[in-house]
Formats: C-alpha cells, structure tokens, sequence
C-alpha cells in the first residue's frame, strides 16, 4: 500500500539523517561551500536549483558542530544521549507531519486513540486513577490550564461576566517559596490576575524541614483570606523541591484543600518514583490530588517530549472551555511521540530506567557517608532520588558543632566559594556525573546530583559514581588543607605588614590573596596605582617562575580588589611561612632594585659630568708636560720623534651601581676587569638547582620533598646573590619604572656591566693614548 510505503519511506530518512547527523559521520569533510557557511553564520542566497538532502544534512550537521574545535569541552558532552528510544520519540514527531495530512475520519480516529492509549498508560504507570491528560510543550502551560478550569468551576457566572465577577470576591492561589522561580508571576501575567491574588506560603523555619511548606502558617493564611472576603482558589505543592528535593506534606496539604474546598495540585521530580514497587508515603500522598504535572521525556531520556498534566474533573465542557481538552488533531498528536516511546520501552523498562536513577543516587548517598568534610543535605537517605551534599570544613565525619550555623558570615561565604569550586572540577572531571549547583537560602551553595533530570541524556552509570566518589575524595583532601591553611596564611602575612598586605577576598576558593605594597610616599594616587600594579604584575611573574607546585594567577577577573596575587589550592605539606616570607622578600627585592633603577638617571648624569671634567684636567696636565711645541702639528711631529715622551696610561672607568670614576690602570695591567668575575660567579651560582626540588614543603611532609632547612637556605642564598649582582650594576628586571630622557643617560640595555659600564672610561682612554 502507499501508506506503508511512504511509512517506511519516512523512517528511513529520518535514520539517514540521524546517521548524518551523529557522532559516526563527524570525520566527513564538508564541501568548500558549506564549510564556509559554517564558519561566517551569515545567511547566504538561496540557490536557484536548490540542493539535495545530503547537502543540506551536510549543512546542518557543520552548523551544530562549528565552534566545537575552540571550545575546550565538546558539546557532544552536553549533548543528550540519544538511543533507542530517543529515535522513536524523533520518529514521532515526523509521523505527526505525515499523519496530520490524511482525511478527517482516519485523523479523528487515529489521534483519539493515541490520545486515549497514552492517557491510560500515564494514568496506570503513576497511578493516578480515573485522571484526563493533557499535553503541552511548556511545562509550566498544564498548572496555567488548570486554574482557568477552578476559575470556571467556583465562579459560576465567569463564562458571561468575564473578569468582573472576580472583584466581588477576588482568588487567591498558594504556592510554597520552594516553588520554581517564577511560577507565581506566570501565572498571574497568563491569568489576568494580579500580584496580589498570589500568596508565597514560607516554609517551616522552627520545626521540620527547612524547604517544607509551613501546613500551620498556610491554614492560618487562609483563614484570614477568608476574613477578608478573598476566595483560597488553588495550592500548588512540591513532591521534590526544584532546589533541594524535598516533598512537602502532600496528605495533610490535600486534607487542609478539601477543608477548605480548594484545588490541590502537585509538581516535582520525585513523582517518578510513582512507577516504582515500592513508593514512599509522603510522595504516594501525591495520587490523591487534584492534578499533577509530570515531565516524562526528561526523566526518560526522550528529547523533544511534551510534558503531561494529569487531572480529575466530571464536566467535560469545563475542560474544553480552558483548554484542557481540544478537537484539533494537531494538539491532539502532541502525544505521537510519547506513544511510540512508552510503546518501545514498555512498562518494565519504564519501571527499570527509574529503579536505576534512584539507585545512583542511594550508591551515592552511601559513599558520601564515609567522606569527612562532606555534609549530606538528604530528606529520605532510604529513598531520595536527589543527593545534596556540600563541603563543611569538618575535621572528621562525626565531629560536632561545626555546622553551617556555627560559622561567621565571611567563613559562610568562603565555603560557598569551596563548593561552587568543587561543582566546577567535578563537572569537568566527571562530565557524565551531571552534578550541578544550587543555592539554598540557609544552607548555602551546595553541590546537587539528581540522576533522573540528567542521567538519561548523559547516560550515567554505576562506573561514573564510583568515578565521581573518587574524584570527590581527591578534591575534598586538597580543600580540607587549604581550609585548615587559609588562616595561619593570613597571620603570618599580617605578621610582615604593611610591606605585604593579606587581601580578604571571601569569593576566591584557595589560599587567599596577597598584595606587596612598596613605599610610596610623596607619590600622587595616579603614579602610586602605576606603580604598584607593575611591582604585583613583576612579583607574580617571578612566583610563576619558581620551582613548585602552588599556583599562582592575578585576581583582576575575581571579587573587587585589584592588584592582587591570588594563590590556589595547597596541599597539607606546604609550608606557609615560608610562602609568605619568600613573597615578601621576592617584593622587597623587586622595590629595591627599582628604587635602584629609578635613580640611576642622577646618578648616570652626576658621573658624566665628572668624567667630563676629569678629561678635561687631564688634558690641561698633558699640555704642561708636553709642552705648547709638542702641540704644533709639523713641530710636534719631529720633537716626538727625536724625543718621544714617555706618558702613563691615565684611563678612567664608570662604575654605574657606586656611580663613581675609577682608574683604569689595573685593566691594562692585568687585562681583565674588576667585578667581571664576581657577577659571573653570581650568574652562575643563582641558576644553579637541584633535580626535583620543590619550594615550601616542611620538613618530613613527603619523601620527595626537600627539608625545611635546606629549601630556606637555598632560597636565602639565591636572594643574596641576586642582591650582590644588583650592587655591581648587573641586575636586570623586567619591571623599570619609567626613567626621564636625558642626553647624558645612559644608552638603552645599560645594566649589561660587559657592555656599557664604562661608557665615559673608553673616551678618556683613547684621548690620553700616547702617540694619538
């Protein structure tokens, strides 16, 4: 027949294009065209005999994957992992074209089917009896739907009247501030209700969870609702929080609704579970409400699937009036995909898919356990689908009286810090972990596992949890020292103020952050900024340099402070006295030699000038010696040859670092240079280093470091060289603060000694040569 033809037809393209399209067909080159569409994103013309369906495939394919070569994580990694199922739920979506092309009768009678197979599938799978389905690509459109229908329901003449019928007695719909952000203002902006017709129920802050809805607190609102001649339309619960995954007390919220006949509905991630053998009571509480939204394609792994909101309501033109139900085939066929997949996995892989994301998180949760440092934030650890846990600063799993509570506002904010770090390295150690991070107003910044939201497109495994355990037991040792560090780093460095100040950057996740500050009085504020961002920028590159396993970075893109050094994470056996006492000697060498350099013009121009007068003395007592006759070109001539004078050599040579003229008789008589060998002396000696030596390590803390002796005296005796070759004029520094031209300065390059330290000396030589 031609319809199973053009059936067959239609899943074989799709196939071809999700080959295409894939991850097997990313070694194809594509064409000169189509590459150099992918590369510039500027819409090109149409051509004119169009293009056959592997080109444009083609196209498509370069476009997803253009930036993947610049970015440092593919996004193959953030791509959802589509299998089986995954290609029934594309499947779904190309029948539903097809399918919306036949005559009314068959469309009618197909999509009522679909529409009423899935219905019964959803209902018996999350056991929800006698419940109406309705699919939306919003997940937010279903609880919108459902309020228009409890509006339509308690207001009798709303269908004539419209919105006026509301000011006599205006609704009030309950949410918990654990909601999804926003929610409330959707509604009301989709409604036509103002703010004030949503009420932000707190939850419990004395008594029971702290992400809860208060049940007392909401009795108490509503009563008073009532008093003021308001109408309690609809409240919205939690069976897992968005934040923390916790599930408020849905049978006593559902009794408290019915009291007071209003509408109770029901949303979360921990209504998957439904599908399960065995259900917790606080989430089975759950079938008992009036409607609940549910997000089968996420926790399946079905890309493209519409949310489902499942509800109980006997008047079927109340329904129709809000658009929960429709005639239209094309709403109707918003099921396709969702039929074809529950179809495919079958009620047992449905139930099996979910029995091994809860299990992920239990093997976690165990794990966890035996972690000091790591704090759980778990409402079931029997059954909860989300793990939170979050790192605490503890010394030991059991220890006490180091909760959250029980530090100040800036360690509070350090530790967010700690964890929003170790969300990072996780997330890009274990990529298939799908571990994000979440803000919870008490308890902080805390990292998040919540396997049914991710683990099917990530395709998650016991292997990727025991690899996120270690990975986390790696990361919580290194966090554990820096945390037990951070303080002794700060005094020592206020021990060595004002010289080197301790930055007290409470969002940087390390060590801390260190500022030099070198004297800069008399400077004005543009000149002292200058100046102590290029002696940090020096100093920086000079820690980078050293041999050791610290990092060191600019804190110019963290927090607000400026000119900073920030130091990252550190082991247990870093030494942080010495850290700090070879920062602030590196800094004080740095300001010394600079302070050299910055007066090294007056004292360049006070030795030329000088020498300039020592030549010229030195001429004036040539001419007494030789006499005015010698002086005479022909006459001095033959005087000098008949009676040559014999003069001494009276050379002169500027030492730049003491700024002084010497005499350059030892030079000639011994023919080599004062101070020539000592700087090489200290060349050589400054760069020698032992093989595998590694800087501030105490003494006995690993069997490869060096001691705490030797590591200090080698670095004391590289400071003292260093200084020794800066007095003989040999220092050279990437860091020069800005000399005034002069015409008598020196030239550029001037710190070589082997070049230009005597630059006046060699003029005075050459005019006092005898015979010249």
């Amino acid at each position: 027949m031609m319809e199973g033809s053009t059936l067959a037809e239609v899943g074989k393209n799709l196939s071809e294009a999700m080959r295409i399209l894939g991850d097997g067909q990313r070694e194809l080159k594509p064409t000169s065209h189509t590459q150099r569409l992918s590369r510039t994103s500027i819409p090109g013309p149409l051509q004119g005999d169009g293009q056959d369906v592997a080109s444009i495939l083609q196209l498509v394919h370069s476009l997803i994957h253009e930036k993947e070569e610049d970015e440092e994580k593919s996004s193959q990694q953030r791509m959802q992992n589509v299998g089986e199922q995954g290609h029934m739920a594309l499947l779904g979506h190309s029948l539903a074209a097809y399918i919306s092309v036949l005559d009314k009768e068959r469309l009618w009678r197909l999509t009522t089917r679909i529409l009423s197979d899935t219905t019964l599938w959803l209902c018996r799978l999350f056991r929800y009896e006698s419940g109406s389905a309705y699919f939306h690509e919003d997940d937010r459109d279903g609880i919108v739907r459902v309020c228009r229908l409890v509006i339509s329901a308690r207001y009798e003449e709303y269908a004539s009247e419209g919105y006026t019928v509301l000011n006599s007695e205006p609704p009030v719909i309950y949410q918990s501030s654990s909601c999804r952000t926003s929610l409330g203002q959707h509604l009301c902006s989709q409604l036509g209700l103002p703010l004030s017709s949503l009420c932000t129920v707190p939850c419990n802050t004395v008594f029971g969870s702290q992400h809860q809805l208060d049940v007392a607190l909401l009795d108490k609102l509503i009563k008073e609702d009532l008093e003021a001649g308001k109408l309690p339309l609809l409240l919205i619960a939690n069976a897992g929080t968005p934040g923390a995954g916790h599930t408020d007390k849905l049978g006593r919220l559902k009794d408290l609704c019915d009291q007071h006949n209003m509408w109770f509905h029901v949303e979360g991630v921990n209504l998957a579970t439904l599908t399960l053998d065995q259900v917790p009571s606080a989430v089975m509480a759950a079938t008992r409400s009036d409607s609940m939204t549910l997000t089968p394609g996420q926790w399946l792994g079905l890309p493209a699937v519409s949310a489902v909101t499942l509800y109980r309501h006997e008047d079927p033109a109340l329904s129709l009036a809000a658009g929960l139900t429709s005639s239209r085939p094309a709403e109707k066929l918003r099921a396709l995909p969702l039929w074809l997949s529950l179809q495919y996995l079958g009620h047992n892989g449905i139930v099996q898919k979910i029995r091994h994301f809860t299990g992920l998180s239990q093997q976690l949760l165990q794990k966890l356990k035996s972690l000091a440092s790591i704090e759980t934030l778990v409402e079931d650890e029997l059954s909860s689908p989300v793990v939170l846990f979050r790192f605490s600063g503890k010394t030991s799993a059991g220890s006490e009286g180091d909760t959250v509570e029980g530090y100040c506002a800036g360690e509070k904010k350090v530790l967010d810090a700690f964890n929003r770090w170790l969300w990072e390295q996780l997330t890009h150690l274990v990529p298939t972990s799908g571990v994000d991070v979440v803000e919870l107003e008490d308890e902080g910044t805390c990292v998040r596992f919540n396997p049914l939201l991710t683990a099917a497109a990530l395709g998650t495994q016991e292997e990727d949890v025991e690899n996120l355990v270690e990975k986390l037991t790696e990361l919580v040792s290194v966090m554990s020292s820096t945390w037990c560090l951070r303080r002794d780093f700060r005094e020592e460095c206020h021990q060595r103020s004002p010289s080197l100040r301790y930055v007290e950057d409470l969002s940087w996740p390390g060590l801390g952050a260190v500022r030099y500050e070198p004297q800069t009085e008399g400077m004005d504020d543009s000149r002292r900024a200058e100046v102590l961002d290029k002696m940090n920028e020096e100093l920086l590159k000079k820690l980078q340099e050293l041999d050791t396993d610290i990092i060191f970075s600019t804190g110019s893109d963290f927090g607000t402070e400026e000119n900073c050094i920030m130091i990252h994470m550190v082991t247990e056996d870093v030494d942080v006295s010495e850290l700090a006492a070879t920062i602030a000697a590196l800094g004080l060498d740095i300001e010394e030699n600079g302070r050299l350099l910055d007066n090294m013009t007056e004292v360049v121009r006070k030795g030329i000038l000088e020498a300039e007068q020592q030549l010229q003395k030195a001429n004036d007592e040539k001419l007494i010696e030789e006499g005015v006759l010698r002086q005479l070109p022909l006459v001095g001539s033959v005087l000098n040859w008949f009676s040559p004078v014999q003069g001494s050599i009276k050379g002169r040579t500027f030492n730049l670092a003491a700024g002084s003229l010497d005499s350059t008789e030892m030079t000639y008589t011994t023919k080599t240079q004062a101070g020539r060998s000592s700087q090489l002396d200290s060349a050589t000696s400054s760069s020698r280093k032992l093989p595998g030596q590694r800087l501030f390590r105490r003494s006995g803390a690993r069997s490869d470091s060096f001691s705490e002796t030797s590591s200090v005296g080698q670095l004391e005796e590289t400071n003292r060289e260093e200084t020794t070759a800066a007095s003989s004029g040999t220092y050279s520094s990437r860091w020069t603060p800005a000399v005034e031209e002069d015409s008598h300065a020196v030239p550029e390059g001037a710190e070589d000694s082997s070049e230009q330290e005597q630059p006046a000396a060699k003029e005075a030589s050459e005019e006092t040569q005898p015979g010249s």
